[in-house]
C-alpha cells in the first residue's frame, strides 16, 4: 500500500523490514492433507466487501482497484519484490468506492500466472505453490496492470487486503491473520496449517498439511487454519486498526480532549522539535472544555478547540474554522494591505478605491510607523491569523494580512507617511465592509476552483510554463496531462520549463515525488519518514518508508532547464516535489520566500459535534536523518528581495527573474538589491525609521 496524503499531502502505510532467512528443518515425509469444509471443487469467484472509516485514502483516487496480489515478496521476506503484470487479476468494483462499505468481485482464472514457491519445509525441492491475497490498489500511471511506480518499491500490502498484518512499524509486516488464496498444482503440495511456535509463517517450524489441487481459501485466524473450497466464498478487506480513524465523537467534550490529548502526546511527530508542552495545554484548555461541558455551550468547545490548534505551530494541524467568528473578526477592513520589506519597513502595496485609507490621505507606497498607538512590528505581532503557520517567515505574512482586519465599526489610530512626503501624518481610521484588501492580500488570490490540476503553455520567450495548483486532484489526469506536457516540450525542442508552484496546497506526496521523477534519469532515494511505535514507545523509522521515484520510459523524460518559482503557499507535497529539484542541482528555485514549511504527513480523527482534525503523525527527513521541511521550508537558489523596486514591479516578476535564469540574461531588478540571497524576510524593526523623501518610483518589465 502507498502513502497516504493529506492535505494537503501523504501518510505512509507499509513498513516492512528484511527478515534473515531460516535453515529448513526436516518436516514428516508425508504430511496430512488439509481438512476441507465446504468441498465444491475451489474457488471460481470471490467476493467481498471493503469498508474504511479514514478518509485519507481517497485522496486523488481516480481508478481503485482490486487486485490478486502475489504474496511471494512476502515467502520470501523480499521487499523489493514486483508482482508480475501477468499475475495482476483485476477484480470489479460493484460497489460505490466512495461511500464505504463496497463490494467487490473477482473472478479466478483456471491457470493463476503468480510465482511458486515451496513452502513446506521439508527439505526437498517441489513445485510448491502460488499464494495470493486480495488487495486494494489505485492506479495512478494509467497502464492496464500496476507497474514498479504504482508497487513503490514492490513488497506485499500491510493494509486493504484480506491478510491481517502486524500493526507496528517495527513489526516488519508480519502477516498475522487474515485470509490467503492458494493455488496447488497438484495434490502433493503442502502449506502451513498455523503459525508454528514463533508465531510467523513460512517458517521451519510451521505445522504443514497438504492441499488439494487447485485453489483453496486459507482462513489464518483460527488455530489450527481452516480451508475452504466453496465456489463463491466471501472475504473483507482488512482496515488496520492503527490506520482506522480514531472516533472521540461520543464522548463528552472534556473525554473527548483527554483522548485526544493521549494521541497526541504519543503521535504528534514534532513534539521536541517544537518544544510542545502538552501539560501547558492541558492546563489551558481543558478547564475550558469543562465549562462547555457544565454549560452545554457547543460554541465554547469549537472555540476552544480551534484556540488549541492554533497553539501548535504547525500548518498540518487544524480543524475546520468557525465561520462566524471568522467572518466577524475579519469582516472590516481599512481599505489598505501592506508588506514588509527586507529591510524591516511596512509599505502599503494597496489602496482600495474611496476606502478609509485613501479618504484619509494614505498613498499606495505610504510606510505605515505606529497602528493602534503602538510601533507597527509590535502591531503585525499581536495580529491572530486564522489558520497555524510552521515557518515564522510563513507567520509573519499572515500576521501583515490579518493586522488590517477588525470587526466592522472598531476605530484606529494610524501613523504613516506617504511616498514623497516630508513628515509623518496620522489619521483615525474606521474598519468597513471592504472585501477587496483582504483578497488582494491572499496567497490564493486568483483561484476560482475551476483549474485544471495542471495547466500549461509555451512563452514568447520560447520556454515551456506550467502551473501545478495541486496534488490531491485526480491522478490519473494529472498524470495524463504531465506527460502530455512531457511530450510536447521533447517534440517541441523546447529548451527550458518554468514550473509554477506558487498556489499548489500540496496533497498525495507520493505523486509529488513521482512527477518530479520525470526529470532524472535514474531512481533516486530523496529521504524517510518516522512514525510513532507503540511497542517500542518512540518513532521508527523503517528502511522500507524511505521516499524514492522511479524515471518513467526515457521518451517521457526531460532533460532540458528547468526553474521552479515557489514561495510560502507551496505546501506539504508540494514542498517535497521542490526538495526532488534541488537534488543534483536539477532545477534553479526562485522565489521571495521559502515554502510553507509543513514537512510531515497527516493523521485524523474525529472529536464531538462533527468536528474532524488533522495533525503531523509522520516525521520528514533527508537521507542523512535531519528534519529538512518542517518549520524551515525549501528556500530559493535565486531569492528575489523585497524591496520598493520589486514589490511595485510592472508584471509578474518571479516570472520573468525564472525566464531570466533559464536564458542566461540579467535579473530584472537590480544588482544591489539582488545581492541579497537570505532565504528569511528580515523581521519588522519594532520601531522603523521615518523615511526620507524619495524620487519618484520607477517601474520597468523584463526583459525590456
Amino acid at each position: 500500500m502507498q502513502k497516504l496524503l493529506t492535505g494537503f499531502s501523504v501518510l505512509l502505510l507499509a513498513t516492512l523490514l528484511a527478515a534473515p532467512a531460516l535453515p529448513a528443518l526436516a518436516q514428516s515425509d508425508n504430511p496430512p492433507p488439509a481438512t476441507v469444509n465446504n468441498d465444491e471443487g475451489g474457488p471460481v469467484v470471490i467476493a467481498g466487501e471493503m469498508d474504511y472509516t479514514n478518509p485519507l485514502i481517497t485522496l486523488g483516487v481516480a481508478e481503485p482497484l482490486i487486485v490478486l496480489e502475489d504474496q511471494a515478496g512476502f515467502v520470501d521476506r523480499d521487499r523489493g519484490y514486483i508482482m508480475s503484470p501477468e499475475s495482476q487479476v483485476l477484480g470489479v468494483i460493484t460497489g460505490d468506492f466512495f461511500t464505504p462499505p463496497f463490494t467487490w468481485t473477482l473472478s479466478l482464472p483456471i491457470e493463476p500466472q503468480g510465482a511458486l514457491r515451496d513452502v513446506d519445509q521439508d527439505g526437498k525441492e517441489d513445485k510448491g505453490v502460488q499464494t495470493f491475497a486480495v488487495a486494494y490498489w489505485t492506479n495512478i500511471f494509467g497502464d492496464p496492470y500496476l507497474e514498479q511506480r504504482d508497487l513503490q518499491g514492490g513488497g506485499w500490502s500491510t493494509a486493504y487486503a484480506t491478510t491481517r498484518v502486524t500493526g507496528t512499524p517495527s513489526g516488519k509486516g508480519e502477516v498475522t491473520g487474515g485470509a490467503y488464496v492458494v493455488w496447488a498444482p497438484d495434490d502433493q503440495q503442502g502449506f502451513p496449517s498455523g503459525f508454528g511456535e514463533d508465531g510467523k509463517l513460512f517458517t521451519e517450524d510451521d505445522p504443514i498439511v497438504t492441499l488439494p489441487a487447485g485453489y483453496t481459501i486459507v482462513n489464518m485466524d483460527s488455530d489450527p487454519f481452516t480451508f475452504d473450497r466453496s465456489a463463491r466464498p466471501n472475504l473483507a478487506l482488512v482496515e488496520p486498526e492503527e490506520i482506522a480513524l480514531d472516533d472521540f465523537s461520543s464522548l463528552s467534550y472534556a473525554e473527548a480532549f483527554d483522548k485526544m490529548i493521549e494521541k497526541m502526546r504519543k503521535e504528534y511527530a514534532f513534539t521536541d522539535y517544537k518544544q510542545i508542552d502538552w501539560d501547558a495545554l492541558v492546563a489551558e484548555f481543558r478547564p475550558r472544555m469543562e465549562e462547555a461541558d457544565q454549560n452545554r455551550d457547543s460554541d465554547e468547545y469549537r472555540r476552544a478547540l480551534f484556540d488549541f490548534t492554533l497553539s501548535i505551530p504547525d500548518g498540518h494541524v487544524g480543524m475546520p474554522l468557525i465561520r462566524e467568528d471568522f467572518e466577524r473578526a475579519t469582516g472590516g477592513g481599512l481599505g489598505l494591505a501592506m508588506r514588509e520589506l527586507d529591510g524591516g519597513e511596512v509599505i502599503v502595496n494597496f489602496i482600495t478605491p474611496d476606502g478609509p485609507a485613501e479618504q484619509a490621505g494614505i498613498a499606495l507606497g505610504a510606510q505605515i510607523l505606529e497602528m493602534g498607538g503602538m510601533p507597527v512590528g509590535d502591531y503585525v505581532a499581536e495580529a491572530r491569523p486564522f489558520r497555524t503557520s510552521s515557518s515564522e517567515a510563513n507567520l509573519r505574512l499572515q500576521q501583515l494580512r490579518y493586522a488590517t482586519r477588525a470587526p466592522l465599526g472598531t476605530e484606529i489610530e494610524v501613523k504613516y507617511q506617504n511616498p514623497d512626503a516630508a513628515e509623518p501624518q496620522t489619521a483615525k481610521l474606521t474598519f468597513v465592509a471592504e472585501p477587496d484588501s483582504f483578497r488582494f492580500s491572499s496567497l490564493n488570490r486568483g483561484l476560482t476552483g475551476a483549474e485544471q490540476p495542471i495547466e500549461f503553455r509555451l512563452l514568447d520567450s520560447g520556454l515551456g510554463y506550467v502551473k501545478i495548483y495541486g496534488f490531491s486532484d485526480n491522478e490519473l489526469l494529472t498524470i495524463q496531462l504531465w506527460e502530455r506536457l512531457m511530450q510536447t516540450l521533447n517534440g517541441l525542442g523546447i529548451p527550458g520549463l518554468i514550473i509554477d508552484m506558487r498556489q499548489n496546497g500540496g496533497g498525495n506526496g507520493f505523486l509529488a515525488d513521482q512527477m518530479a521523477a520525470y526529470f532524472f534519469n535514474d531512481e533516486l532515494e530523496l529521504g524517510n519518514a518516522g512514525f510513532f511505535d507503540e511497542s517500542l514507545g518512540e518513532f521508527y523509522f523503517d528502511d522500507r518508508t524511505i521516499d524514492r521515484f522511479y524515471p518513467p520510459d526515457e521518451t517521457l523524460r526531460y532533460n532540458g532547464r528547468i526553474a521552479v518559482i515557489t514561495g510560502p503557499n507551496c505546501a506539504s507535497a508540494c514542498e517535497f516535489f521542490t526538495y526532488d529539484l534541488t537534488q543534483q542541482g536539477r532545477a534553479d528555485v526562485i522565489g521571495n520566500y521559502p515554502t510553507a514549511g509543513l514537512g510531515g504527513s497527516i493523521g485524523v480523527f474525529r472529536m464531538p459535534d462533527l468536528q474532524q482534525l488533522q495533525f503531523t503523525v509522520g516525521r520528514a527527513v533527508d537521507m542523512d536523518g535531519n528534519i529538512h521541511i518542517e518549520g524551515k521550508g525549501v528556500p530559493p537558489t535565486v531569492r528575489v528581495p523585497v524591496t520598493e523596486e520589486t514589490l511595485f514591479y510592472d508584471g509578474d516578476l518571479l516570472l520573468d527573474a525564472a525566464t531570466a535564469v533559464l536564458l542566461d540574461e540579467d535579473l530584472p531588478y537590480s544588482a544591489a538589491a539582488g545581492a541579497e540571497s537570505e532565504a528569511t524576510p528580515v523581521a519588522v524593526a519594532a520601531t522603523p525609521e521615518p523615511r526620507s523623501p524619495r524620487k519618484p518610483r520607477r517601474t520597468r518589465k523584463w526583459p525590456p
